[in-house]
């Protein structure tokens, strides 16, 4: 488990970036509230956009239903690690997505 574990951090802290890369290290499920609404996560790439924003790629597990989604970090609020763990990269996850111009982390 992450030290940053269970604690609420918002978006665009540097301490957002240090979670969410440790999730995508120990492959812990996130949770966070993003545009309203309560969706839980497993992180797979983390890097900046062709605009410069921070952005998280994730499998969606709950919120607005299953799938790939991105999310600008900046409008990220109660980040959080969870005790949930997932066993790997999900199908059509693309490690060298050409929308990320610069990695950050990534599994």
């Amino acid at each position: 488990m992450c030290p940053w574990s269970n604690s609420p951090f918002g978006g665009g802290e540097p301490m957002s970036q240090q979670v969410i890369c440790s999730a995508i290290a120990a492959k812990h499920v996130l949770s966070f509230r993003y545009k309203n609404i309560v969706r839980t996560v497993e992180p797979h790439l983390l890097g900046s956009d062709s605009d410069g924003d921070l952005t998280l790629s994730a499998w969606q597990l709950s919120g607005t239903g299953q799938g790939w989604r991105d999310f600008h970090v900046s409008k990220l609020s109660g980040l959080t690690t969870t005790e949930r763990t997932f066993s790997g990269p999900r199908a059509g996850y693309n490690r060298w997505d050409e929308t990320i111009d610069r990695v950050v982390c990534r599994l």
